[in-house]
């Protein structure tokens, strides 16, 4: 398994959401900072894009998409100059989760939102609070594809179309993922980008491949072919962690999966899957990354489900 499908595979989906909206003429709406990670991508039309804490306005025109991997309110705007109504005024009256604004005929946008909790952390760390993809790339036919036929979907529903739009769904936020990763111009620090760096991409390879080997910066620097100061510099330009940070947190995602899916695993056999020697040691690094205990991370876990 590749390491974004690894990655996904981790992470559960506690909610998501997907909608459209059609708009024409004078338009501007504002939206909550939404639950989780948002992505949406444009079919037809164009609009100005607003996110809270990003100083300039962003153009987007069809086939593009964006991504807003944390909590920040945005603003859809056929122009900047207008005064924006909150999203609830049309969404309350949105049919089959498409909502419209203005007279609906020139602007048509498709999107999704998935709640994934604290364990899409490893996942969206370094991303900006804005991802913005554009159109024009062999990756961004297979996107065009899904969001026409969730269109599709969304605007003629039967028969299995709840999870048809499900599926299509996660296979736009993959595919919205794998073309940020290959874009250039990505130079901030992410673990996108790192896995995307051949040299780094192993190291990744090997720590996921055996989590629980006495892993150090030596012994990584080997499967990357450079030397150790080479390796941990680069390592921490492309991921934004040094190397055994990272070991440590891949590890603690593994560690609340197990503990979140199965109930029959207990904290001491976690600890020993993982390379700890101890229950102790590995809740002491359990709780400085996940900020609670694994026991409290299952209660918490079970409460939610």
């Amino acid at each position: 398994m590749d390491l974004l499908s690894e990655a996904l595979s981790l992470l559960n989906t506690r909610s998501s959401l997907f909608a459209g909206l059609k708009a024409g003429g004078d338009w501007a709406i504002d939206f909550p900072p939404p639950e989780g990670v948002k992505f949406n991508a444009i079919l037809e039309g164009s609009c100005w894009l607003m996110v809270e804490g990003v100083e300039q306005a962003i153009r987007l025109t069809a086939g593009d998409c964006f991504l807003l991997p944390r909590k920040r309110a945005f603003s859809l705007r056929s122009d900047l100059s207008l005064p924006a109504i909150h999203s609830d005024e049309i969404y309350r009256h949105a049919v089959n989760g498409v909502a419209i604004c203005g007279t609906a005929e020139e602007f048509f946008l498709i999107g999704g939102r998935f709640d994934f909790g604290e364990q899409a952390r490893l996942l969206l760390d370094g991303l900006p609070a804005v991802a913005v993809i554009k159109s024009g790339s062999d990756q961004a036919s297979v996107l065009d594809w899904a969001l026409r036929r969730m269109a599709h979907e969304l605007t003629n529903p039967s028969l299995g179309s709840s999870i048809v739009v499900q599926h299509l769904g996660h296979i736009m936020l993959v595919q919205v993922l794998r073309m940020y990763s290959i874009q250039e111009g990505n130079s901030a620090p992410s673990w996108l980008v790192a896995i995307s760096d051949p040299r780094i991409g192993a190291t990744i390879q090997a720590i996921h491949a055996d989590p629980a080997r006495s892993w150090t910066v030596e012994n990584l620097a080997k499967i990357a072919g450079v030397s150790r100061s080479t390796f941990a510099l680069r390592f921490k330009q492309k991921s934004g962690v040094p190397p055994l940070e990272y070991v440590l947190r891949w590890r603690m995602q593994l560690a609340a999966r197990f503990l979140n899916t199965n109930n029959h695993v207990t904290v001491s056999s976690t600890a020993q899957k993982l390379g700890y020697d101890s229950d102790s040691a590995f809740s002491h690094a359990f709780k400085r990354v996940m900020g609670c205990s694994p026991r409290e991370y299952r209660e918490r876990a079970a409460s939610t489900s």
